[in-house]
C-alpha cells in the first residue's frame, strides 16, 4: 500500500509572505544574477505554486527590481548605517571602508555590475538603480558634511567629494569579476587615499583607522572596497 505525506502549507501574513519572496529573489540575484530570478524559480525555491509568487508580482520585473533594491539596501545600512554607534564621522567612515573591503561584499559588487547593466534594457530595474545610487549619495555626502561641521574634514562641496569617492568605488569594483590579484596593491588602496586627499586628511589618516577596525581580514592595501 502506498502512502503519501501531505504537505502543511502555512497561511502568512501578506507583509510576510511579500518579504519572504523578495529576500528569496534577493539571495538568488547575490548568488546567481538578477537574470536567473523567474516566477517559477522563486516558487519552487518557497515550495509555493507560482501562482502565489504572481500573485503579489504579477511582473517579474517588479520583483527584480524589488530583489535588487532589498539587497542593496542591506547592504547601505550594513556599510554606511543611518544612526552609527559611534557619532564620529572620521570613525563612521573608516568603519565604512573597513567594511566595504571585506571579501563578503564581492557578491554585492557584481550585484551592482549586474543590475546597472540589465537597467539598459529594463525600464523598472533602471528606476531602482538610480533611487539606490541617489540613497548611497546622499548618506556618503551627509556623513561628509557632518565631518566638515565638527572640523574633522575639509571640503567645499561634500556632495561632489561625495561623488569622487563612489566613483573610486565603484571602478574599482568593477573587477569584482575576475579579482584584483592581477593588480597592485597601491591599485587597491586608491580608494582609500582618494578620500584622504578629498576630505582635506593627511596622508595615513584613513588607512590605519581602517586597518585597525578589520585586524582579521587583510590590510585595505590588498583589497578593494565594494
Amino acid at each position: 500500500m502506498t502512502s503519501s505525506v501531505q504537505r502543511t502549507r502555512v497561511r502568512k501574513a501578506p507583509g510576510d509572505r511579500r518579504a519572504e519572496i523578495v529576500g528569496a529573489a534577493a539571495a538568488v540575484a547575490l548568488t546567481e544574477g538578477l537574470e536567473c530570478i523567474t516566477l517559477r524559480r522563486i516558487a519552487d525555491q518557497l515550495d509555493v505554486r507560482p501562482g502565489l509568487i504572481s500573485h503579489y508580482f504579477p511582473a517579474v520585473e517588479d520583483l527584480v527590481a524589488e530583489a535588487f533594491g532589498s539587497a542593496a539596501t542591506t547592504e547601505l545600512e550594513t556599510l554606511l548605517p543611518a544612526d552609527p554607534a559611534d557619532g564620529s564621522p572620521l570613525a563612521h567612515l573608516a568603519r565604512f571602508f573597513a567594511r566595504a573591503t571585506g571579501p563578503g561584499f564581492d557578491d554585492m559588487s557584481r550585484l551592482w555590475l549586474n543590475a546597472r547593466h540589465l537597467s539598459r534594457y529594463r525600464p523598472v530595474l533602471c528606476e531602482r538603480v538610480l533611487a539606490q545610487e541617489a540613497r548611497w549619495h546622499g548618506r556618503l555626502s551627509g556623513v561628509i558634511a557632518s565631518g566638515v561641521e565638527r572640523g574633522e574634514f575639509r571640503t567645499g562641496d561634500a556632495e561632489v567629494t561625495a561623488d569622487h569617492i563612489l566613483v573610486v568605488i565603484d571602478g574599482l569594483a568593477v573587477h569584482a569579476n575576475t579579482g584584483l590579484s592581477r593588480h597592485s596593491a597601491a591599485s587597491a588602496r586608491f580608494a582609500v587615499a582618494t578620500a584622504e586627499r578629498e576630505l582635506g586628511l593627511e596622508e595615513g589618516t584613513l588607512g590605519p583607522l581602517v586597518a585597525s577596525l578589520n585586524p582579521t581580514d587583510r590590510s585595505p592595501t590588498d583589497q578593494a572596497p565594494r
